[in-house]
């Protein structure tokens, strides 16, 4: 059984942030639905971070609530926002292997 919620992020669209992507993620690690939670912010994604206080301060509280931020570095690095993104607490770097491994594993990814 699978005890990690694997999500790769790379909407912009706010309100599906917001009610789906974070909502869940959050709820999963705080109710202890699944022992971790590991959320991989790609592309559009990072900039609706970037430029999105409240986001960012939802990403903060998380992360201090257990949930595991990862971002792709050579997006955030086409983006020009990688420091935005480590001052929310988020792992930045080179993430294809590790989206290649999630593949890989078989387990479940939650893509939105």
């Amino acid at each position: 059984m699978q005890t990690e919620a694997k999500i790769l992020w790379t909407s912009d669209n706010k309100e599906t942030v917001e009610n789906m992507v974070l909502l869940y993620a959050h709820n999963a690690k705080l109710k202890a639905w699944m022992q971790e939670v590991t959320i991989l912010v790609w592309g559009a994604s990072q900039k609706l971070i970037h430029e999105d206080k409240e986001i960012q301060e939802k990403i903060k509280q998380m992360s201090k609530d257990g949930v595991k931020f990862i971002a792709c570095l050579k997006c955030a690095d086409n983006l020009e926002i990688t420091s935005t993104l480590e001052a929310c607490d988020i792992n930045v770097y080179y993430t294809g292997e590790l989206l290649s491994q999630w593949i890989k594993s078989g387990d479940t990814i939650l893509t939105v």
